[in-house]
């Protein structure tokens, strides 16, 4: 499966069940197997690398189980190919994204003129506070 140039998965990883649909459909739900249960066992892929993998398997995704097996439940068509395509393009998306590399965080340091004014700012909210007080008694 061609996710994009850099990562390619084979056929032969992933899983495919098909199951009863639930929702409209009426005679045709109760005897068409058209939803999709995609299973992807990300943590034992060998189409992954370890930088892909890692980042896939720390995503906070709800289809990603705790043994590193990402699950995609795809109903929302009345075909089976459709949903079939829904799913395997769902599982692109999520690999896509663990894929990319986060950017890199260039330090940068607060410019003088901010130091300056947030100094400023404290005076101002100090001196404030000193003309609630009260005059000393002589």
């Amino acid at each position: 499966m061609y996710i994009n140039k850099h990562l390619q998965l084979d056929e032969r990883e992933l899983e495919e069940r098909f199951v009863r649909a639930s929702g409209p459909g009426g005679q045709h739900v109760n005897t068409a197997a058209t939803a999709v249960q995609l299973r992807f066992d990300a943590a034992r892929s060998a189409s992954l690398s370890a930088a892909v993998r890692a980042r896939l398997l720390a995503m906070p995704d709800p289809h990603i189980t705790a043994d590193g097996v990402i699950v995609i439940f795809a109903q929302r068509y009345r075909s089976q190919a459709s949903n079939r395509r829904d799913a395997r393009a769902r599982l692109a998306r999520l690999l896509t994204k663990a894929a990319r590399a986060p950017a890199r965080r260039r330090p940068t340091r607060v410019p003088r003129r901010a130091k300056m004014r947030r100094l400023e700012n404290k005076k101002r909210r100090g001196r404030k506070k000193q003309l609630r007080k009260k005059p000393p008694l002589e």
